[in-house]
């Protein structure tokens, strides 16, 4: 890793929160990787609004600042803000849609409220507006800014990673009076909301998880077929799912979905990435 990289604060933001999508840019080539770290740092700050804020009308201010930022890009505020002065060289550079930055801040402002999630339709629009939208731009800067194609694979893939993301966080998410399981799935299982948000791994809600580690490790095996429509050279955006799909693998052999998640050491990531790096797909 470079220097530059460890004195950059973006870069080092997206290093510190989330080492697998830092160590899976430094595969992609050298010119899109700040533009890729600006992405990812954006992503990290809306997505941990709620995690900062005790109530949603302040977490609401903050996503408000996003969209001001995103709109008007030009004001004092957001020049001398790092990953906001990032990301609009991001957006320059790969020709970004505005409107999918914004939509992401919105989906994001449903992490502010503690409204469960009815249907596995509804959780997998939610995630590919949120997941599936970031790898879906992060091809447009890989591709500098032409269209590489493979939207359907983004968005499945963005969906499995989402799904790998929720259930790796269970314990986060539950602590904090969320019920990202689809009430359909709990219902189908037996499941009950009041175990989820104790803690509480009964049979039922574990077999909840693992259906719904199953649907992500089907969407997975979909993007995958689905990359055939993406031009390879965009390939490099995907390699962060290669960690998505262990992780799902991981949580299905776990017999307790509250238990402390073991996460795989870094030298371990690497390898994986290195290794997903040169297939076809990526992951």
């Amino acid at each position: 890793m470079s220097d530059d990289a460890l004195s950059d604060p973006v870069a080092s933001l997206v290093r510190e929160v989330d080492f697998g999508r830092y160590a899976a840019t430094l595969f992609a080539p050298a010119p899109v990787r700040s533009h890729l770290f600006a992405l990812y740092a954006f992503d990290i700050e809306i997505s941990r609004v709620r995690d900062l804020v005790r109530e949603p009308m302040p977490g609401e201010l903050r996503l408000q600042w996003w969209r001001d930022a995103l709109e008007n890009p030009e004001r004092a505020d957001v020049l001398s803000h790092p990953i906001a002065r990032a990301l609009h060289a991001a957006i320059v550079f790969g020709r970004l849609p505005t409107e999918a930055l914004l939509a992401i801040v919105d989906a994001r402002g449903d992490d502010l409220y503690d409204d469960p999630v009815a249907s596995l339709d509804e959780l997998e629009g939610r995630l590919g507006t949120t997941h599936g939208a970031v790898l879906r731009l992060a091809s447009l800067i890989v591709a500098e800014g032409r269209d590489p194609g493979g939207a359907a694979a983004c968005g499945l893939a963005g969906v499995a990673q989402g799904i790998a993301s929720v259930l790796g966080g269970l314990p986060k998410l539950a602590a904090r009076g969320q019920a990202l399981i689809p009430a359909y799935l709990m219902a189908q299982t037996g499941a009950q909301r009041d175990d989820l948000l104790s803690g509480r791994a009964t049979p039922q809600l574990r077999l909840a998880v693992e259906r719904l580690a199953g649907h992500g490790v089907s969407r997975l095996g979909e993007a995958r077929a689905a990359m055939a429509e993406m031009d390879r050279g965009a390939h490099p955006a995907l390699l962060p799912v290669a960690l998505a799909a262990a992780a799902l693998a991981r949580i299905e052999r776990r017999p307790d979905p509250f238990g402390a998640p073991r996460d795989p050491a870094r030298w371990r990531e690497l390898i994986r990435l290195w290794r997903f790096s040169r297939r076809d797909p990526p992951f």
